[in-house]
């Protein structure tokens, strides 16, 4: 079964094309340009984006997959959560285009698309069995969730307030290094010497949670007490220390939840799943505790078409179909 798999959920207009689990073309067309003088993503800007570069987007992956449009069998794309305005775009390509072609289409979970997105072959790295624990850490979304079947998701614990990607994006703004802030803090962050202790939220609790706005805010403050603009050494303490209390907190929920319902497979999920400092504490703690750790290629972490085209292949090989009147959704919690 060939599908097409669309995601506009915020500022990446993706599209790939699956045939039974292989991925053939994978094409994202990024925002960052457009929404870097903001230092953010400008939900307007991203929805016009969206529309401007759909078409292409999907041509191009279908091209690439060696395939016309007639040659698909069905339509995956993300309906929620994220960005109302930009998941519209994505949501009503999708209707018009199975409509047109007379094939089913259905609407994807984003959320499950990441948790996924590590069971995606490409021929290179290895992929887990379920059922494994998933750390999910990007922009929008931080939580850990037991994946025990592709439809069988339930989530233990999420952020309180801010995703664990987001608060790198406004400390990287606290520090005057641009946008997108993760991959900026995480180069800096390589980089040894000094560091400062800031606070961990919810460090000793048994939930599975996560805070990070007092962690920003402490950032703030530790800024604030300069009274002046850091230095580029300054900067590096920061981001050491501030990316060591965010990894750190990660790793020690998704690892307690590991161990609490005796599963043994770790897996990173996201777009903070990129993070080079995340990927090896995880590493470390996992071999501490005898855990297998698994992580998907960096560009499966971001934003990406295939890991929707992978959830569609899967609802819709399962017999699963979505109307034509369904919108999308701005916050679809995943516990099944």
């Amino acid at each position: 079964m060939r599908v097409l798999g669309i995601e506009t959920s915020c500022d990446e207009t993706a599209a790939s094309v699956m045939d039974d689990g292989h991925v053939l073309s994978d094409v994202v067309a990024s925002q960052i340009d457009e929404h870097r003088p903001f230092g953010g993503v400008v939900p307007e800007i991203a929805s016009r984006a969206h529309m401007a570069r759909i078409a292409q987007v999907i041509r191009r992956s279908v091209e690439q997959a060696g395939l016309t449009l007639r040659d698909l069998h069905g339509v995956g794309v993300t309906q929620g959560p994220g960005l109302v305005g930009a998941l519209l775009v994505g949501l009503e390509c999708a209707k018009a285009l199975a409509t047109s072609l007379g094939v089913p289409f259905v609407g994807v979970n984003h959320l499950k698309g990441h948790l996924l997105a590590a069971r995606i072959p490409d021929g290179a790295t290895p992929l887990p069995e379920m059922p494994y624990m998933a750390l999910l850490a990007s922009g929008g979304h931080t939580g850990v969730y037991l994946v025990e079947d592709w439809d069988r998701i339930s989530c233990l614990g999420q952020t309180r307030d801010d995703a664990a990607g987001e608060a790198y994006d406004k400390v990287a703004k606290l520090l005057g290094l641009g946008y997108p802030g993760g991959p900026l803090i995480d180069r800096l962050a390589q980089t040894p010497g000094e560091e400062i202790t800031f606070p961990q939220a919810l460090r000793q609790r048994d939930s599975y949670e996560f805070s990070f706005s007092g962690l920003k805010t402490a950032v703030a403050q530790h800024v604030a007490s300069l009274g002046r603009a850091p230095t580029q050494a300054e900067i590096e303490i920061v981001a050491r220390s501030f990316q060591r209390a965010v990894v750190e907190i990660l790793v020690r929920k998704a690892v307690r939840a590991a161990r609490d319902k005796a599963v043994s497979r770790l897996v990173l999920a996201g777009g903070v799943a990129a993070n080079q400092g995340l990927r090896e504490h995880a590493a470390r703690e996992c071999k501490a505790y005898d855990l297998e750790l698994f992580a998907p290629p960096i560009h499966r972490c971001t934003d990406n078409g295939a890991m929707i085209a992978h959830i569609g292949w899967l609802a819709l090989r399962n017999g699963e179909r979505s109307e034509l009147a369904i919108g999308p959704k701005s916050s679809w919690p995943l516990s099944v």
